[in-house]
């Protein structure tokens, strides 16, 4: 990166001369060496990782790239970054360093078109290790109404979502992501001496994957049109009697949760190290893209399926974090969306799921619509089948 001709720092070998001019003036003095020095145009501030010569973070240094000088008051101290060199055992946020391993080698799955079915806590068994690139899904949702109670109670929930959470673990190769749709659910009242309850499925969800050893990305938030909420009933009384307490919003967003496997390769390692650079080029997001975390998609609806999320959804997430020719694991595939989606955007696919009438609403549709693959997808019936 080479920046305009009247800035002092124009390029990472200025950042790195100007940072160690700073530091070998302090107690650091040669103990330290250079992460990736990124700069902010927003700010016109270049950011310089400091770490020890064990590769173990020790601070930032921010520096004004016009004027070429540290932004004292925006780095790290150089009391913080000694008691780090110090320490040596543990990181900023509490983790243990650990020896750098040396980078396996960039494999292609070999993986074909896969429709099973199955529950994903044992039916994930038939897939190789590491032979899936993307994991997308929406688990059910858990007794939001009468007809959804498959349930015991809410725990049996969570031990579902944390089985499928580990297998896919195994399946999906280090360093990919694992993106699910959830969002709280409403358990409607049983009689009119009590209250509905509303449980925040999303965050529980998010401890389940901290603790499976994932990496959080991002929350990202499907927005839908404001009267798709109208239909759970929440907000009416408000909206009826305006009387204080009884104020309820009207829910008009699920969430998309973002993780990666640990252990991390950069995102620059697979696009470096893809074997095929054609597919990197053309698997490029081209034209628009979603600034924000905010998405704004209506919801979809069929009659054959309770509740499926919209095909343009699952366009977004696999187009926004898979390559072409990757496999996208789906463990609750419903009647296929996240299929039809891979199929259109070149990718491959493995969907799981446990009710024989999805699977058969799911082959109908490969049939008639992506006639020309069909013959070339697997269906392995009543696989691993609890």
């Amino acid at each position: 990166m080479s920046l305009k001709n009247n800035f002092k720092i124009k390029n990472t070998a200025d950042a790195k001369k100007v940072t160690s001019e700073y530091l070998n003036r302090s107690k650091l003095a040669t103990n330290y060496t250079f992460g990736l020095p990124e700069y902010d145009d927003r700010y016109k501030l270049w950011r310089v990782p400091i770490l020890n010569n064990s590769s173990f973070y020790l601070g930032t240094v921010y520096l004004d790239a016009e004027k070429g000088k540290v932004e004292i008051n925006r780095s790290t101290t150089e009391e913080v970054m000694l008691n780090r060199l110090n320490t040596k055992k543990e990181t900023p946020d509490g983790e243990t360093t650990k020896k750098r391993t040396k980078k396996r080698e960039y494999s292609i799955s070999n993986l074909s078109n896969t429709i099973i079915e199955g529950d994903s806590r044992k039916a994930l068994e038939v897939l190789p290790d590491q032979s899936v690139d993307l994991v997308f899904t929406s688990p059910p949702y858990y007794n939001a109404r009468p007809e959804y109670s498959e349930y015991h109670n809410y725990q049996d929930y969570l031990n579902l979502i944390r089985k499928v959470i580990q297998e896919s673990k195994r399946v999906l190769v280090d360093g990919r992501f694992f993106v699910i749709n959830v969002s709280p659910v409403l358990i409607p009242r049983k009689s009119r001496n009590e209250s509905s309850r509303r449980i925040a499925v999303p965050f529980d969800v998010h401890q389940l994957f901290i603790e499976e050893g994932f990496e959080f990305v991002d929350d990202i938030i499907w927005q839908k049109p404001e009267g798709a909420g109208w239909a759970s009933g929440r907000g009416r009384r408000f909206s009826a009697d305006r009387n204080p307490l009884q104020y309820k919003p009207v829910p008009v967003t699920e969430y998309i949760l973002v993780y990666r496997k640990k252990p991390l390769n950069l995102i620059d390692w697979f696009i470096r190290k893809h074997p095929n650079q054609e597919i990197i080029q053309d698997s490029k997001i081209l034209g628009n893209y979603d600034k924000t975390n905010i998405w704004y998609i209506s919801p979809a609806r069929d009659k054959r399926h309770r509740a499926i999320f919209p095909k343009e959804l699952a366009n977004k997430v696999i187009k926004y974090y898979s390559f072409k020719n990757d496999v996208v694991l789906d463990p609750f595939g419903g009647i296929g969306t996240t299929a039809k989606s891979a199929i259109d955007l070149d990718r491959r696919f493995v969907l799981v799921e446990n009710k024989s009438e999805y699977i058969e609403a799911m082959i109908d549709d490969l049939k008639q619509y992506y006639f020309d693959q069909y013959p070339r997808i697997n269906v392995l019936r009543n696989e691993s089948k609890l």
